[in-house]
């Protein structure tokens, strides 16, 4: 018989894949700062929706 068929036997993982050396993985400063500042300007447009659909609403 053939072991060509059968299927290659699985490659061992590395011992820690990870270094102590590794940065954090965290968004810079100034990526954090654009994602607040979008979230912000989220709900102030929501907030304008529901403001806008009241006062259509009223008249």
């Amino acid at each position: 018989m053939s072991t060509r068929t059968q299927a290659p036997t699985p490659a061992k993982p590395h011992a820690g894949d990870m270094l102590w050396s590794d940065p954090d993985n965290e968004p810079p400063e100034e990526l954090r700062e654009t994602q607040v500042m979008l979230r912000r300007l989220g709900i102030l447009m929501a907030l304008a929706m529901v403001l806008a659909m009241i006062v259509l609403g009223l008249t």
